[in-house]
Parts: structure tokens; sequence; C-alpha cells
């Protein structure tokens, strides 16, 4: 007897790793993509050594990764005038099983996509699908597409994952009251340029304070020429964020929009002007995320990634939250079969805690390491820019600064201990039992 596949709507990060997850576990899928081809968009992303370990588990590798980014060793917070504020090891250099990397996020997307496709076969993505509606019927559900000849049908499945992001048309659905997206006021332009490496080429560096500052990350290793390609975000904070819709905003910009409010940064180690001037392509686009949603799951129908829990980009979790969503599904698809049960479960495990961290990313997220020291040196009427360690110690000791980025990662499920010494979400041998 052959079983209705789960359908999946959306053939991003989230979607593709839970397609790589059931055919891992022997279910069937079928995933939709709005758009008519899969194409390498984006720019850089961070995996989590907490997704490293999944992709690792579905069968992917260290060498794989290395073909398209940088294993991280080091994460690093300073003032804009270079001084380090905090600096710790990330990875195997910090005594993780795993390691951290630094990824173009499109050609991320794309190793997944060949993976599934080699895998499963092609016609497990069908493009060119755009999600109109879904509805709960008798033993499963059906999703209403439009093809973009504009015509509309349905397909029938045993449960539907809405994995199609931030604009999620089944989310919308599912809560139809919910509030518009979210923004902050806070403006990025991010950009890549092919420069020299920092701080040894492995490390992510985040600099400034609570209301402008950079975080520069490589995501090549060195060609024969000595430079890699680095990825850069130049974030300020607006002071009336309801004076623009940011709903869907995303353009091109150009270099100069992003180096007029960063002129005056200069350290004895990074050349601000010459990494944002030097990238071919800009683009500028608000920080933007939604509130947290009551569930993920009712009846047969459950989200994942961006749809489930879109969150500011600080603490570089968003793609790997994505790909644990995925992992964990498929550990309750395998305990609970092919049924609105088994989506319950996992929206009683994740939705609380990471609706927490969604708004944790909202306060600055580990980047709020800044804002407390910005703050402090405020308070005793200092430049937060232009002090001195010693000073930087006695506002803020180095104690206090370690455990707010421990604080910071046993919230997002990525504490050293807790993570190494967790078994396996889903065993290598694991498969479905009708």
């Amino acid at each position: 007897m052959t079983h209705p596949p789960i359908l999946i709507a959306g053939g991003g990060i989230a979607g593709l790793a839970l397609g790589l997850t059931l055919h891992q576990i022997g279910l069937p899928f079928r995933i939709f993509e709005a758009a008519r081809e899969m194409k390498p968009l984006g720019v850089g992303i961070n995996l989590q050594p907490n997704a490293v370990r999944e992709i690792f588990d579905l069968g992917l590798d260290a060498a794989q990764l290395a073909r398209i980014g940088v294993s991280i060793r080091e994460w690093a917070l300073a003032g804009r005038n270079g001084l380090e504020f905090h600096a710790e090891p990330r990875g195997l250099a910090a005594g993780y099983g795993w390691p951290q990397f630094a990824v173009h996020r499109g050609q991320f997307q794309m190793l997944l996509y060949q993976t599934l496709i080699e895998r499963a076969g092609a016609d497990c993505i069908v493009t060119g699908q755009r999600v109109t509606d879904y509805r709960s019927e008798a033993g499963g559900v059906s999703l209403g597409l439009q093809g973009t000849d504009d015509q509309s049908h349905r397909v029938q499945g045993a449960l539907l994952i809405g994995a199609d992001g931030i604009h999620s048309r089944v989310r919308a659905q599912m809560h139809p009251d919910q509030p518009p997206i979210h923004w902050g006021g806070a403006l990025m332009w991010r950009g890549t340029t092919r420069t020299r490496p920092l701080r040894g080429g492995a490390s992510f560096l985040g600099l400034g304070g609570a209301r402008q500052r950079m975080v520069i990350y490589p995501i090549s290793t060195p060609d024969a020429d000595g430079l890699c390609l680095v990825n850069w975000i130049a974030e300020i904070t607006v002071d009336d964020p309801a004076a623009r819709d940011a709903s869907g905003w995303f353009q091109r910009s150009t270099p100069e929009a992003a180096l007029a409010h960063f002129t005056e940064w200069r350290t004895d180690w990074l050349d601000v002007s010459a990494l944002i001037c030097g990238a071919e392509e800009v683009y500028e686009n608000p920080m933007i995320d939604r509130d947290p949603a009551p569930f993920w799951a009712e009846g047969p129908v459950a989200l994942i990634g961006d749809a489930a829990h879109a969150m500011y980009p600080t603490g570089s979790n968003g793609a790997s939250q994505a790909i644990v969503d995925a992992r964990v599904l498929g550990t309750k698809l395998l305990a609970h079969g092919m049924t609105p049960a088994a989506l319950g479960a996992y929206d009683a495990q994740l939705c609380a805690p990471i609706s927490a961290l969604v708004l944790r990313n909202r306060g600055a997220g580990p980047f709020g390491l800044l804002d407390l020291i910005e703050a402090r040196a405020t308070q005793a009427g200092l430049d937060p820019q232009r002090i001195d360690s010693a000073t930087l110690d006695s506002l803020v000791p180095p104690p206090e600064r370690e455990a707010f980025m421990a604080s910071y990662k046993a919230a997002a499920g990525f504490a050293i201990e807790t993570l190494n010494a967790a078994p396996p979400l889903i065993a290598q041998d694991a498969r479905h039992r009708p």
C-alpha cells in the first residue's frame, strides 16, 4: 500500500534539511518551491556546532562544507577603535565534537539540494509552485498550489510542513491574526569583499556598539593571491522605524551608502573603508523578524524554519535552528508515525524555548554584550569606544562577560558540555516502521 507523502512547502534550507531527513528515515515526501529554479542566492551564514552535527549525521562531511566556507575557530567582539572586548574559541578549537562553519548561504542551499536529488530523485522537488492555501481533510491534508502558468491545482498528503519562510502562506493561514513583520529600526548593508584574512582568517568579528556596528567573517580560505572572500554587515539603528514599511523590503545599494555611516571607524588591523568599498555588490535591508506564534502545529500541519521562528541574525543561528527543527521533527515522526501527534510532540518540544530565543535575539542576542559595555561606560561618563582594557575590566569584569556568552549558547542549544554529551537525535540505522 502506498502512503500519501508528507508535503513540504518551501525548498529553502529548512525544507531541504527536512527532505534529507525524511529520505534518511524512509518516509515519503514531496517539496513544492515557488521559485522557477533553484539558484544560489544570499551571502554568508554561520552553521553552529549543533547544526553541523546534524549535517554530518545526514551523511555530509567537513570537506564538503570546507569547499563552500570556512571552519570558524574564534568569535570576538571589539570596539570600533579595535580594543578587544571579548574573544573565545569556537567549534573544534573550543572543545566541541563538531566544527562551526561560516558558509555562503546560496552554495550551502545548493549543496543540500544536489544531495537530495541525488538520493531521492529529481522529482522529489517541484519548482514554480506557489502555495495558496491548505485544507485539513479526513486522513490528511490538501495543499493548494498555483504554477507559473497561473494554473491552480491541489495535491493530497498525509501531513503538511510549512517551510516557506518569513512570508509563509502556511503560517498566515494557521495564524490569520498574526501581527505584521516586526522591524525595530536596525538597517543593514551587506556585501562580500575579497581581502586579506583578518586575525588568522577563521574569526567571526563583531565591532561597535548598540546603535552602530559591523559583523565580519570569512566564507572562503585564501586563494593563491592570499585573498579570501569576507562577508560583512554594516548596521545602524534609525530613530523612527515606523517611518518606513519594512515588509518585503530588500534592495540593491552601493558601498558609498554604507560607508557614509562608518567613515570615522579606524583600527590598527582593519581598514573599514577598503572593506566596504571593495564589495562588487551591496544590498540594503532591514533587520526583521516576527513576533513568536503561540503554536507551530495544528492538526496535520506544522511550521519549521523561518516560517516558525524568523529571528534577527544577531545570534547567527537562524539557519542552524532550521536544520535542528527538521531533525527534531524527524525524531517525532519516528516515534509517532505520520500523524498529527508527531507534529504536536515537535511543537511541544521546540515552540516555547525557540520563541524565547527569537525575543532574545531581538534584544541583540550575544551582541548584547556590546550594549552592556556601552551602557556601563556611558553611565560612568566615558566614551565606550575609547576606553582601555583596564577600564573595560572594571566596567564589565571578564567573568561577567564569559557568563553572558555562556548563557546565550545554552539558550541557543549549543552549550559545549550539553551538546557533546547528548546522544544523536536520529541513529544512523533508524527507519520508520509502519
